[in-house]
């Protein structure tokens, strides 16, 4: 056996390790990862006061009436599936809309609600609390739900606060909070605000005795002042680490962030130059923190003729399908006829990219020979694309270990390794 000859001494490699000891601390605890927890593919926007516990059926049956005689292959042809994926992915459409219509769903106090009397707020975050509840226990309920409350801004902060309490405390006095509560914080500016937000978090869990943390929320971005501050720096990129890992989700505000640059209305568009910026800059902000991103929404709906239900169900499509592109997998949807083309743009990307992703996930998995060559972070890539495809209901477990070969507790530890290793740690 060859002598192997090493000339760093333990001394070395212990002082090595006492300098990066506070870049070890930083990577564990500021950019833990994806928890590989499901990411809904949308959230539907809905003023408060209009939701009770037909509102998924009716949503779902709305949207199959958008659709009409004229059928779902229809949908699938205009948002791009090439003729021999349109029927598969009809189906799973059609079975969606019926099973799962709306995934995340936000009940509006905030610009969809507009300004009401305090009394009339009052009896409405009440009775959304109450409605929550009941459509939960009656299984009518989305897997995702919560409020947008009004923002922290000096005119509406106090209004924005009461009725967080209001609906809070109403939801714990007809039982335990839902699992996937959803808070939503609009309009922020600062890192401060969000500091606030965590300050409120914190005491209605000492009010009503919550598990610390319990309380988490996601942040609206809609203001040029969190892609660039007063100081030149970038405050989204700070409010991450200032939020005691509070801050779930950046959901990009389409039309607040493009009016707040003067951008014209009729050119206030998800696929803005400015917009395609502030994502960017969001995107590198939460990468490996395991914060989720969301795009915005299109405010043309598929309503009226015929021509402009088309034409609007084109846009959708290709607009879902962009931000898929390029690493936005949750976007938001303001009326039933959107859901259509939402399901089906999105269902498309995975099928549409399925094959490949399985084959060449298969061939690294089995060290099968090919053409590529994938390194582990690229399998993580491939392995986390199937996932989502998976949790959508775009591809069916049998699907994926068939042309795969491996099964759904594979795939996870291959998509989320750092995970799944804590968690067999802890078991273990």
């Amino acid at each position: 056996m060859t002598v192997v000859r090493s000339r760093l001494s333990d001394a070395v490699h212990a002082h090595i390790d006492d300098t990066l000891a506070a870049t070890d601390r930083s990577l564990e605890h500021d950019y833990p990862g994806d928890s590989g927890s499901r990411q809904p593919i949308h959230t539907v926007y809905l003023p408060a006061d209009r939701f009770d516990t037909s509102t998924l059926t009716a949503w779902g049956a709305q949207a199959l009436e958008a659709v009409g005689t004229r059928g779902m292959n229809h949908v699938c042809e205009l948002v791009g599936a090439p003729e021999g994926l349109r029927r598969q992915i009809a189906d799973k459409v059609n079975v969606k809309l019926l099973a799962e219509p709306i995934e995340d769903l936000r009940l509006d106090f905030e610009d969809g609600y507009g300004p009401r009397g305090d009394d009339e707020e009052d009896f409405h975050a009440a009775q959304a609390a109450q409605r929550v509840s009941d459509a939960v226990s009656a299984q009518k309920c989305s897997d995702f739900v919560g409020i947008r409350f009004k923002s922290f801004e000096q005119d509406t902060r106090a209004r924005g606060l009461r009725t967080l309490d209001v609906f809070v405390s109403e939801l714990l006095a007809h039982g335990a909070l839902p699992a996937g509560l959803v808070l939503t914080l609009p309009k922020v500016s600062t890192t401060a605000q969000v500091q606030a937000m965590v300050y409120a978090c914190e005491e209605l869990e000492r009010a009503h005795g919550l598990e610390p943390g319990r309380l988490r929320f996601e942040v609206q971005m809609e203001t040029p002042q969190l892609i660039m501050g007063a100081d030149g720096t970038i405050p989204v990129a700070h409010l991450l680490h200032r939020s005691d890992k509070r801050v779930t989700a950046l959901h990009y505000g389409t039309y607040d962030y493009s009016a707040s640059l003067e951008i014209a209305a009729a050119y206030q568009s998800m696929e803005h130059p400015a917009a395609d910026f502030a994502k960017q800059v969001m995107q590198v902000a939460v990468a490996g923190t395991g914060v989720r991103l969301s795009d915005g929404s299109t405010n043309v709906l598929p309503l009226g003729s015929e021509d402009n239900v088309d034409a609007a169900w084109a846009l959708h499509g290709r607009l879902v399908r962009r931000s898929l592109e390029r690493g936005y997998y949750q976007g938001w949807d303001l009326h039933p006829a959107q859901l259509p083309s939402r399901f089906a743009a999105t269902y498309l990307f995975y099928l549409e990219g399925f094959d490949q992703a399985a084959t060449r996930l298969k061939n690294y998995v089995h060290q099968l020979q090919s053409t590529i060559m994938d390194e582990p972070a690229t399998a993580r890539a491939l392995a986390r694309f199937i996932d989502r495809g998976f949790a959508c209901g775009a591809l069916s477990s049998q699907e994926i270990e068939t042309h795969s070969g491996v099964s759904i507790a594979e795939l996870k530890a291959l998509a989320y390794p750092k995970q799944h290793l804590t968690r067999r740690g802890t078991n273990d």
